[in-house]
């Protein structure tokens, strides 16, 4: 397993919080996210044989904020 962390921009409650954790669950190869409202960031541990950060970053993205 390894952990990256992610700028998220955008996130304005802990609805999008909910959100941005819902997706990174979903991509394959994610064992967990930590998404920080306060930070702007999220911290996922992910299998890197089954993922990786341009994966992450575009599911980020795909729900409507910028990853970095």
């Amino acid at each position: 397993m390894e952990t990256i962390t992610l700028s998220v921009k955008g996130m304005t409650c802990m609805g999008c919080v909910s959100g941005v954790k819902r997706v990174l669950g979903a991509v394959p190869g994610v064992a967990g996210a930590e998404v920080s409202l306060e930070k702007a960031q999220a911290e996922i541990r992910y299998d890197p044989d089954r993922t990786g950060p341009d994966a992450l970053k575009a599911a980020i993205t795909d729900a409507g904020y910028d990853a970095a």
